[in-house]
């Protein structure tokens, strides 16, 4: 028995030992023991390569908007490990983390001693929230983030009210596959027998897989573009506006204060499958509350302006296509900045691709590493960028309060790469930033 949070945050954090064990075994196991705690809660399901953060957000905000309490799993954190598993996007307590940590690790121990092994880290947190989710605090609906892939992800012992899949990019493909078919195929394993998915893929190769999934599983499926449509979209300074289009409804001037073309579509999902959840008896969203929902939502570390003056912005954009929708927004709204980036990344993602899209838009980049296991080296980035005005740096933290300290009216920072080193950096930031009297 664990007495203290920092021991059970501790026992946690040393499964990441066991590394990624693709499979669905270990998880029903400990849900046969639990009672099937993952039976007891309706639920959304999101997956996707970039994009599930964001629209597991607009999802909540657009429910809690019609009035229904919201549960959320996702991952990874930025601020702090709680909101890992939250409430109406409050993230539970350290009692809480405490006690559902004492109820899995008897499991988890019993676990180890059979031929399936000790569950990892994702697993144990995903049982916690099933076990929270229907044990502790009962909610009206849960969406679930996928950790990785979808077919042998953990959370897809769940059969939810509605499927979401966002886009589909060459993201971890020493596990998922190394073509665009291969991975589409694993993100399609959340599509279940008859419900509803919607998707924002647009890889033609991709697309195709999941059509053929959603065929074999005679499950509903809306797509981009095809489906339903972002029309009138129009930049703000602080979001967008679009108007969303399809064969039932058509929302128009719908404002979302998430910068970027790409929060478009990861809105529009959320938008559909809210309009989808209302055929459930259970549930009534108004047109209103899609708009409150949206506009209202926020999540950290996508595209976030942690400052104005001086113009500090973190993101993260942790693989090829994250980088392709940065360098855009970069491009159109602060072409006319002397942009500064710092990067640091996992050493298992496609790094050349990744510093030649940052190279070309940054006037000055800066490469760092940060204490994780599968963190990329900083000498190891910086020999792959060709930019012509490169640093690297041992300490990440004391190179980004120099940075921001000497920043000018007309230059920007630009803090990305791994979501992992966005949840270092970001509290560093906005304390340093805070103590030197800058506004916020």
């Amino acid at each position: 028995m664990f007495t203290k949070y920092s021991e059970a945050l501790e026992w946690i954090h040393a499964r990441l030992r066991l590394g990624i064990k693709p499979g669905l075994s270990r998880m029903e196991w400990m849900m046969e023991k639990l009672g099937h705690p993952e039976r007891k809660m309706k639920t959304v399901h999101i997956g996707g390569t970039n994009g599930k953060g964001s629209t597991v957000t607009y999802l909540r905000n657009i429910l809690e908007a019609a009035g229904y309490s919201v549960g959320t799993f996702t991952s990874p954190y930025i601020e702090q490990f709680n909101e890992r598993i939250s409430v109406n996007g409050k993230p539970i307590s350290d009692k809480e983390i405490l006690e559902l940590t004492n109820v899995i690790r008897p499991l988890a121990d019993e676990l180890e001693e059979t031929e399936l092994g000790g569950p990892t880290e994702f697993e144990v947190i995903t049982a916690m929230s099933f076990y929270y989710f229907a044990n502790v605090n009962q909610v009206d609906i849960v969406i679930y983030e996928v950790g990785l892939g979808g077919r042998f992800d953990s959370t897809n012992i769940i059969h939810p009210i509605a499927s979401i899949i966002t886009n589909i990019g060459l993201d971890h493909t020493n596990i998922l596959g190394h073509t665009y078919g291969e991975i589409a195929f694993e993100k399609a394993g959340i599509i279940k027998e008859g419900i509803p998915t919607f998707t924002a893929v647009k890889n033609e190769e991709a697309l195709k897989v999941i059509k053929e999934q959603a065929e074999k599983k005679q499950a509903p499926l809306y797509r981009l573009n095809q489906d339903f449509k972002v029309t009138s979209h129009s930049p703000q300074a602080n979001g967008e506006i679009f108007t969303l289009k399809s064969a039932e409804h058509t929302l128009e001037q719908l404002e979302i204060s998430m910068i970027g073309q790409h929060q478009t579509e990861n809105a529009a999902l959320a938008a559909m499958a809210a309009q989808s959840i209302n055929h459930d008896e259970d549930f009534s969203i108004s047109e209103n509350a899609i708009r409150t929902g949206l506009k209202k939502a926020y999540w950290p570390g996508r595209f976030e302006i942690l400052s104005n003056r001086p113009l500090v912005i973190i993101d993260g954009a942790h693989n090829d296509e994250g980088i392709s929708a940065l360098v855009q927004e970069l491009s159109t709204r602060y072409s006319n900045y002397n942009i500064h980036i710092v990067f640091a990344a996992l050493k298992d993602k496609k790094l050349d691709q990744m510093i030649a899209q940052l190279d070309q838009v940054a006037d000055e980049i800066s490469f760092v590493s940060f204490d994780f296991p599968r963190a990329a080296q900083a000498n190891d980035l910086f020999a792959i960028s060709k930019s012509k005005n490169k640093v690297m740096a041992d300490k990440w933290d004391t190179h980004l309060s120099k940075i921001t300290k000497s920043l000018e009216n007309n230059q920007i920072l630009v803090v990305t790469g791994s979501l992992y080193f966005i949840s270092e950096a970001k509290p560093h930031l906005c304390e340093f930033l805070k103590n030197n009297v800058i506004s916020l």
